[in-house]
């Protein structure tokens, strides 16, 4: 077997979500039930912004894009972490373990920056209502998404580049359903004092700049929205936020009890039921969230769904 430059180990065991036998049955057709839910819920809201003409404003372009985002995400992870639990053993390749990773890390910067996109996208449509045509310009809206996947790269890489130097010399079995980071640097046998740090800055930046981006969005919404007189401007202001901030939550609240939270307080084995939270549910739950909660959404479907049926 050949050796890797970088790695004594040319291959890992992912330990999978649990290790008890009368689970894996049961949680191999829920999570199978995720998947269909995931793939069907994002494509079809893909599908239906792509369909209706007056869904296609910079809102649902961003939509879209976390939709596409959310698909890509779970088909990273989950397919690889349904085969634990039907496997005896669940082998990944040391080059296949560094893509997931690599893509893993893309998907979650690239997740984090679409909200805050989407953030700064409600504070021109509620707090500068008579320029928001002008300042959501559709070259503005791709600078936006062009910033969105080019931090999407920059996690990757910084995450990816801080493990694939190390050494791996001993055990290859990773205790998680993926190749995350902080179990990879607790197989490695020259990680470092350094090597946590870089995690801790990257991931500072992929989950803090986005939080206070969002939050300065809101505090401005806030502001505003206090400032409309009538109960029902109020109302119509509050329901055009109310699902992506269930989105922002989710989301980050999950990531951020995962990853800013040392070893001592929280075991890896609770990380990982954590992680499930925002690699598999989170990305379920999105297109539902936006379609149950957002009224452009339902109207486009009832339309699409007539559509179908007359024809």
């Amino acid at each position: 077997m050949a050796i890797d430059n970088a790695s004594s180990v040319t291959e890992f065991i992912l330990a999978g979500l649990t290790k008890q036998p009368g689970l894996q049955l049961p949680l191999f057709f829920l999570f199978l039930g995720f998947y269909v839910l995931t793939v069907v819920g994002n494509l079809g809201l893909i599908t239906l912004i792509g369909l209706n003409s007056h869904l296609h404003i910079p809102m649902y372009f961003f939509l879209c894009n976390l939709s596409l985002i959310d698909f890509s995400f779970f088909n990273a992870i989950v397919p690889k972490m349904l085969m634990s639990f039907v496997s005896k053993k669940n082998i990944i390749s040391y080059a296949g373990c560094m893509t997931q990773l690599f893509f893993f890390c893309f998907f979650v910067f690239s997740e984090s920056f679409i909200l805050s996109a989407m953030a700064y996208d409600r504070y021109v449509a509620i707090c500068k209502p008579l320029l928001y045509t002008v300042t959501m310009s559709p070259q503005m809206c791709s600078l936006l998404l062009l910033g969105v996947y080019g931090m999407g790269v920059f996690g990757a890489v910084a995450h990816t580049g801080n493990i694939v130097p190390l050494t791996f010399c001993a055990d290859n079995l990773v205790n998680h359903y993926m190749c995350d980071i902080i179990p990879l640097l607790e197989l490695a046998c020259d990680s470092s004092y350094v090597n946590l740090l870089v995690v801790f800055i990257v991931v500072t930046i992929g989950i803090g700049v986005p939080i206070v981006a969002i939050f300065i969005s809101y505090g401005f919404i806030l502001s505003s929205i206090l400032h409309i007189s009538s109960t029902e401007g109020r109302s119509k202001a509050f329901s055009t936020c109310s699902s992506h901030l269930t989105v922002v939550s989710l989301f980050f609240g999950s990531g951020a009890f995962m990853y800013l939270k040392p070893p001592s307080v929280m075991p890896l084995d609770q990380g990982k039921v954590s992680s499930v939270f925002y690699t598999a549910v989170v990305p379920m739950l999105n297109p539902l969230i936006y379609s149950l909660r957002n009224k452009d959404v339902k109207v486009a479907l009832k339309k699409t769904l007539n559509r179908k049926i007359l024809l």
